[in-house]
């Protein structure tokens, strides 16, 4: 695209929110002519009355049960386990309750169910082709109706990863294999954002997520696929998470702060994954090259990385930066370009700060200075770089300057 023409194509899920909304799952389903729904979630989860009770109870009688295998590592295994339940079960939709491992599972599962090839087969072609692979065309996948409890950003969203470990006892978290998979069939049908079960999270949980939904919004404003439809709702998105954030580290957070938060959220991620482009970039690269290698959690990383990876970014090319001081309402008419990129990054570590969150590399145990140029090798081949801004050439030596920073 330029400055006076674009394609974006987008179809995403509708969008339910407000309190107790998980209530209307039923009609729901009935309205896409489903009957049998399958939970997906993890084990800790499916003990927690006060958030299994609600959607249950809002599935009705279309609901045949719960698979509640997954974990953050969101391995293939995991997924062909649940597959095999669509199948024994013949569920029509999937219920992904929980983090975005539970989204992410739940679409594997989809995909997995719409072809019944043994494990050893599937993960041998993701090896070769490092994707994948899906049914053909033609091949309706599980619907999926996503209700998140937490805040990454990750369920408008027709991609998914996968870690590659069909026996992962044993093995070091780098050396496992990671992949995706994309398909506009993957889409969920429904999100479904409850306040009362957002609100059930720990604070600790909802700001380590946070971080990571919050730092799509600001990435889909410097991405080279950026547009003015996706400018305007991710503007929208950064602003309202940047006054709405600071509420969850609060005493207490009101059910509006909360509904601020979530549709900041929803704008900050709307057209983030379209069927020819996915919008996150650089911070996500950093973010994934430390999450992979060590204990971390993914919204930490991001919370350690990105004022220092916007600094960089700002000193290799303009990455937008009247835009993003825009979106955090710090645009000064008399700034200079360095005046303004500074309280641009000054804006997000800010936000770090009130989500008490770390921001040293440091801080994350295992962490050596020996290990940056691994990690820099890693950011550098990661595929999400190919969406950064136009004019960013990243270097070894640069990327391993940068955690030099953070460290």
């Amino acid at each position: 695209m330029n400055g006076n023409s674009f394609t974006f194509e987008y179809e995403p899920a509708a969008i339910h929110h407000g309190p107790g909304i998980v209530a209307t799952i039923e009609s729901e389903l009935d309205r896409h002519g489903l009957s049998r729904a399958l939970i997906v979630t993890d084990g800790t989860l499916s003990e927690v009355p006060v958030v299994m009770e609600p959607v249950e109870n809002g599935a009705g009688d279309r609901l045949v049960g719960t698979f509640d295998g997954v974990t953050p590592e969101k391995y293939l295994q995991t997924a062909y386990d649940g597959a095999q339940r669509v199948r024994e079960e013949d569920v029509d939709a999937l219920i992904a309750l929980g983090g975005g491992s539970s989204l992410d599972i739940a679409k594997q599962i989809s995909v997995l169910a719409g072809h019944d090839r043994p494990l050893e087969d599937v993960a041998d072609e993701i090896l070769d082709r490092e994707t994948m692979v899906l049914p053909d065309e033609g091949v309706e996948l599980t619907d999926i109706f996503a209700v998140p409890t937490t805040l990454p950003g990750a369920d408008l969203s027709q991609v998914a990863g996968v870690k590659l470990s069909l026996d992962p006892d044993g093995q070091d978290k780098s050396e496992i294999p990671s992949a995706g998979v994309s398909d506009s069939r993957l889409m969920p049908t429904a999100v479904f954002h409850d306040l009362e079960l957002f609100a059930t999270t720990p604070e600790r949980i909802l700001a380590r997520s946070a971080m990571n939904g919050f730092d799509k919004g600001i990435e889909m404003l410097y991405t080279r696929h950026h547009n003015p439809i996706t400018d305007g709702t991710a503007v929208r998105g950064v602003q309202l998470l940047y006054e709405g954030l600071p509420a969850i580290t609060a005493d207490s957070t009101s059910e509006d702060d909360l509904s601020r938060i979530v549709r900041g959220i929803a704008a900050a991620q709307y057209g983030l994954s379209t069927p020819n482009a996915y919008r996150a970039s650089v911070v996500h690269s950093f973010g994934h090259a430390i999450a992979r290698n060590y204990e971390v959690q993914q919204g930490v990383a991001h919370a350690i990385a990105a004022p220092h990876v916007l600094g960089y970014l700002f000193e290799q090319v303009d990455g937008r930066r009247d835009l993003l001081a825009e979106a955090f309402r710090v645009r000064d008419e008399t700034a200079t370009a360095e005046e303004t990129a500074d309280a641009v990054v000054d804006a997000v570590a800010e936000t770090r700060d009130a989500l008490e969150l770390p921001s040293e590399l440091r801080s994350v145990e295992g962490t050596e200075r020996s290990h940056f140029p691994e990690l820099a090798q890693a950011v550098v081949e990661d595929p999400f770089m190919e969406a950064g801004p136009r004019g960013l050439e990243a270097t070894q030596s640069d990327i391993e300057a940068v955690f030099e920073r953070m460290w």
